[in-house]
């Protein structure tokens, strides 16, 4: 596994938007912005972040404009504006070649899910899950998290005491909930971590995208540790997309899987509710539900293709990356 070069002050993070623009939310995206300054590194901006679509340009534009941010020579980082759902339009114009080959870190969450995945998986560089520029915590401390982890400082992590809903968040209502890890009994699960947002990597199955089991076997010996963050399918949906997985063979050699809260939870019939569904689909598999990975607020930061250490016990647990 390849690890970008950690950033220090001055360096320069490269902002670009290859699903939705950020023209809806520039409020909260300008604030992140001065955080970032504030961090001490330096901005640069792709010409169709502040666009207000839920295409920031063209297919081809976005992924001329991504190629163009790994290329730059002046940009040691790059930093996905927003989420959205149309990011696998712009699969096929990213040149992989030219990310090979200029290895820097990777940022993003939900719709970027398309590009950090096959990044970690083809070309075995770790990338970041867990924010966007758009993004912003009304808890301090995941963009405190965050930026140690572009440091270099990987801080342990540790479950959060209070959530708030994605859904009250987006209605800028602030309804904070006990925050409460569920799984059967106590758990310590390490592995190579992947994953991202379930409803994105399920679309990448059988694509010029997928490299998964190749991924999986050349990490065997560690053992996979998977993380799903779950946007809005239904309990139903997942145990099926679950038992997908495991029909392509993605649970071969798997440690445990993580997830996160939904951000828009439906379930049909409580005898299947997300618990459940991960209690049928996996059997003897580890397992742990309700974690602060995500959508819902605050999210902690996960590293694709590191090796994690995840320690559960009564509703509360915390994880450790190690960069081997």
């Amino acid at each position: 596994m390849r690890y970008p070069k950690f950033l220090k002050q001055g360096d320069t993070i490269g902002i670009c938007a290859p699903s939705a623009g950020v023209g809806r939310k520039l409020e909260r995206y300008d604030f992140f912005l001065s955080k970032l300054q504030e961090e001490g590194y330096k901005i640069k901006e792709s010409a169709s972040v502040r666009v207000n679509n839920v295409r920031s340009a063209t297919a081809r534009k976005r992924g001329a404009e991504f190629n163009e941010t790994i290329s730059d020579k002046d940009v040691d980082m790059l930093l996905c504006a927003s989420g959205g759902d149309f990011m696998l339009e712009m699969m096929p114009y990213v040149d992989f070649d030219l990310i090979d080959q200029n290895p820097k870190w990777i940022s993003g969450m939900s719709d970027p899910t398309n590009i950090l995945f096959t990044v970690t998986t083809k070309l075995d560089i770790a990338t970041l899950y867990g924010h966007n520029a758009s993004y912003n915590s009304d808890n301090p401390k995941p963009d405190k998290m965050f930026f140690s982890y572009l440091k270099g400082d990987l801080r342990v992590q540790k479950s959060y005491q209070k959530y708030v809903s994605f859904i009250n968040s987006i209605n800028e209502e602030t309804v904070y909930e006990p925050v409460r890890w569920l799984s059967k009994k106590q758990q310590n699960i390490s592995g190579r971590l992947i994953g991202g947002c379930i409803e994105v990597i399920d679309k990448l199955i059988g694509t010029d995208f997928d490299y998964t089991n190749s991924f999986i076997e050349r990490y065997r010996n560690d053992g996979i540790v998977w993380y799903f963050d779950i946007f809005n399918m239904s309990a139903y949906d997942f145990y099926i997309t679950l038992l997908q997985f495991k029909n392509a063979g993605w649970f071969r050699h798997c440690k445990g899987v993580l997830v996160g809260r939904p951000a828009f939870p439906r379930v049909e019939d409580e005898k299947l509710n997300y618990e459940k569904a991960l209690d049928k689909a996996l059997g003897q598999i580890p397992h742990i539900c309700e974690m602060d990975i995500g959508h819902t607020d605050p999210s902690m930061t996960l590293i694709n293709g590191a090796l994690i250490d995840v320690e559960y016990n009564d509703g509360k647990g915390k994880i450790r990356f190690r960069l081997k």
